[in-house]
């Protein structure tokens, strides 16, 4: 491809060979695949991914894995893309049809959007009927929803100012919209632009360590209330963390994996200032918001 492309496509991988196929084929049947190009990061697999990732028409860039962070990862991948718009998507994300890249990249001709990513819900646990656009005051509200890079796209003129943190274990797409919102710019958040993504085979280990890395995410730029075990067993009573039944909640073997790493990301969480060009978000929403956990790659 010699033209500049209109999008790029960032990828990150490990041992994904079971849906890497699967998602480039996607990209691929997009209706703007002609004006876009996809780059894959891959950070160690083991597996077929790198393979398939190059008979799929991907530009593969390989780093260490012991140097993987998602921050890392994405900003490694952003430097090799050459449009001016840059999607991130995950490597099991499956797009819905042939014309989510076309959606994706349309909000950025109002210049005031930073950035766009597809959730089915609001913050409030309500079905999105369509767009949402979080500006810094919304963010405030509900600090743990916004911009997710597990099918986000942001401007590349933006991420060159300023690149996703690369010391966070997660959350560092909501950080680096937090940073933008404080400036003017919006994320919109449209169900639209939703993919297929999904978590629900993930064993209790497995979700223990994503909510964990989530929590101490936020807490390295989020203004958290204290949890302790007292919040712990409120939650776990209370909360049915978006299942059907109370009882099914209580005796969710995932869901205390979900409760444990809340408990102990919370614990663990930075207590340290982030950098000076970023000063950490004070929620202004009920404190219940803080418990409101991070679903993402």
């Amino acid at each position: 491809m010699s033209e500049q492309p209109t999008v790029s496509v960032v990828v990150r991988t490990k041992d994904e060979a079971e849906s890497i196929g699967r998602t480039l084929s996607l990209l691929a049947a997009q209706t703007i695949a002609a004006r876009s190009e996809t780059i894959v990061v891959d950070s160690g697999s083991s597996d077929d991914t790198v393979a398939i990732a190059r008979l799929g028409g991907a530009r593969v860039v390989e780093i260490p894995a012991a140097t993987f962070t998602y921050g890392g990862a994405l900003n490694t991948g952003a430097a090799a893309a050459r449009a001016e718009l840059i999607v991130a998507l995950s490597a099991h994300a499956f797009p819905r049809d042939e014309g989510w890249l076309e959606r994706v990249v349309a909000p950025f001709a109002d210049e005031q959007v930073a950035c766009v990513c597809g959730y089915e819900g609001d913050p409030e646990g309500h079905r999105l009927a369509g767009p949402r656009v979080q500006d810094a005051a919304d963010a405030a509200r509900h600090p743990h929803w916004g911009y997710s890079n597990v099918n986000g796209c942001f401007r590349a003129a933006l991420w060159r100012q300023r690149p996703f943190r690369e010391d966070m274990p997660g959350t560092e797409d909501k950080e680096w919209a937090w940073y933008w919102l404080r400036r003017g710019y919006v994320t919109i958040v449209d169900p639209a632009l939703c993919v297929d993504h999904d978590h629900s085979d993930e064993s209790p280990r497995e979700r223990y360590a994503r909510w964990r890395r989530e929590w101490v995410g936020f807490g390295m730029f989020v203004e958290l209330p204290p949890y302790g075990l007292r919040d712990l067993l409120r939650e776990w009573w209370t909360d049915r963390g978006g299942r059907r039944s109370m009882l099914r909640a209580r005796l969710s073997h995932r869901r205390l994996g979900e409760l444990a790493g809340t408990y102990a990301g919370r614990r663990a969480a930075a207590k340290a200032a982030g950098p000076p060009d970023a000063p950490r978000l004070v929620p202004t929403g009920p404190p219940k918001d803080a418990r409101i956990p991070a679903l993402r790659d």
